[in-house]
């Protein structure tokens, strides 16, 4: 009788427990029998493991095999650990030296001829790993994904190459590759200086990048409201370490993995207005991430908000207060990271022309109130700038002003984006988050009011009638304001401007926003 233990990893939310495989060889008949809670793609690794063995050129033990894979409070699905399957097996019945297997973890999904295949879930693999002190083996699949994280990590293609590393010929390890921070950010499309007229639109923008403020637009058909909206991913500067392996990890765990010149970049997601519950928050069988949580330290941008079911949109409130989503199943929950940027665009009617000058609209009031409802308060109060975005006219259209003269000198990706980052490290020194993520406490000793912007705060609340949160969110609001024009103190003037971010007329026409 022989045993062996062979370490690898499953796959839960963004995280990546340890899972330990341990092969027991007696006397029997032929027969293999796994326990600790394995799904049936697990269970059904027995047969390709069998194969691969066979086709390596390896013996397959003939007794009894029980494999154990501890803990068993794990949930375990899907091919990822066939080749510690296959490995532990080779182990115990002394193929393999067992030794040299303890101090690495091994993930690889087998075809029937020993190919090793790519699985999901490297990355937080690859950091768990590292944390242990331990190798890692993963695919030749994954060894681009791999190599984003510092490590001693190994790409095998075959079961055979796997084999030989632990025998007299090692793997070399990879190398450790990422892109430049700046990688690939002056290439983003479009450029918001191609964009004509929109001033308003722009400006609010560049607010909303500076502070990673949530945005809606709103404004007839044809207006550039989409177009804008892709601009702001050019806005951004690029992702600090922590936040881009937070972000690749779970772009792995999505399978969507991440290459080394896309390593800085913000995520941008821009799901179909027919999304489920489920894929905007995540969930599902095997709990995947959602699009709030793949737009993670990125922007998720909603096109026709109004299109959406509302009882999608309702999904969203929490995560946007919280930063996470959580979803519980009966013996287990995972909490996924949900911290990102909304961006939404929307028309104002059905027929898409309400309020707008030339356009009359073809809409009765209680239409207009029924198709607005899809936007409860709750959500709109976490909508920081709420924007018109209206038609131009044919000289600005064609990028001419009154004099016919075409103008010069628009700010481009490049130029704002350099602003903005001034402007967030100039946050980030002060309190450590952005403006938009100040606590209730921060709030006080960050937002401080003088006796004009206070009074001129009261006088826009008790107006609007504006919510605590709402008031809240308009002071972080004012503050990113002051902070792009390198203001210690929120003057007036900044409570102001950002006060006119709340009063689109095209919200009001339904009593319940």
């Amino acid at each position: 009788m022989s045993l062996a233990v062979v370490y690898t990893r499953a796959n839960q939310g963004v995280e990546s427990p340890l899972v330990t495989v341990e092969t027991h060889l007696s006397n029997g008949l032929p027969a293999l029998s796994m326990v600790g809670l394995p799904e049936t793609a697990v269970k059904e690794s027995r047969e390709r493991v069998r194969s691969a063995i066979l086709h390596a050129g390896l013996e397959f033990p003939s007794g009894r095999i029980t494999i154990n894979m501890a803990p068993a409070g794990v949930p375990k699905s899907g091919g990822r650990y066939d080749l510690a399957i296959a490995l532990s097996i080779l182990a115990a019945s002394g193929q393999l030296p067992a030794e040299k297997l303890a101090a690495t973890e091994i993930l690889g999904e087998l075809a029937l001829a020993g190919d090793v295949r790519s699985v999901q879930g490297v990355l937080p693999a690859v950091i768990a790993a590292r944390g242990a002190g331990r190798s890692l083996l993963v695919p030749a699949a994954n060894a681009g994904e791999a190599c984003l994280v510092e490590g001693n990590t190994f790409a095998a293609a075959t079961l055979q190459e796997a084999c030989q590393h632990f025998m007299d010929a090692p793997l070399l390890a990879l190398p450790h590759t990422r892109g430049q921070p700046d990688a690939g950010t002056a290439q983003r499309t479009p450029d918001i200086a191609d964009i004509r007229g929109q001033h308003l639109a722009k400006r609010a923008l560049l607010i909303a990048a500076a502070g990673g403020h949530n945005m809606l637009m709103v404004g007839p058909p044809g207006t550039g409201k989409t177009l804008l909206a892709n601009t702001l991913p050019g806005l951004l500067p690029a992702l600090s370490e922590a936040d881009a392996l937070e972000a690749a990890s779970i772009r792995s765990v999505a399978g969507q993995p991440l290459t080394p010149c896309q390593w800085a970049l913000p995520p941008f997601r821009a799901p179909h207005h027919s999304a489920s519950g489920v894929a905007m928050v995540g969930g599902g069988r095997h709990l995947t991430p959602g699009e709030v949580t793949l737009a993670h330290a990125g922007v998720l941008f909603l096109d026709e908000l109004t299109e959406f079911k509302r009882h999608v949109l309702e999904c969203l409130r929490e995560p946007l207060e919280s930063g996470t989503v959580t979803i519980v199943r009966a013996d287990y929950r995972v909490a996924f990271p949900a911290r990102f940027q909304l961006v939404a665009a929307m028309n104002p009617c059905p027929c898409g022309y309400h309020g707008d000058a030339q356009e009359p609209c073809r809409c009765t009031p209680e239409r207009i109130a029924r198709y607005l409802e899809k936007i409860s308060g709750p959500l709109l109060d976490r909508i920081d700038l709420h924007v018109e975005v209206s038609r131009l006219d044919y000289r600005e259209l064609m990028g001419r002003d009154l004099m016919g003269r075409e103008p010069s000198g628009a700010p481009n990706n490049a130029d704002l984006r350099r602003q903005v980052l001034v402007t967030r490290k100039r946050q980030l020194a002060r309190a450590g988050v952005l403006n938009s993520r100040l606590t209730a406490a921060q709030l006080e000793k960050v937002c401080a009011l003088n006796k004009d912007s206070d009074l001129l705060l009261q006088q826009v609340v008790e107006r609007l009638r504006l919510s605590a949160r709402a008031c809240h969110r308009l002071i972080k609001l004012a503050r990113t304001i002051a902070d792009l024009e390198a203001s210690a103190a929120i003057a007036p003037e900044h409570v102001a401007e950002a006060a006119s971010y709340r009063g689109v007329s095209a919200l009001s026409a339904s009593p319940g926003l």
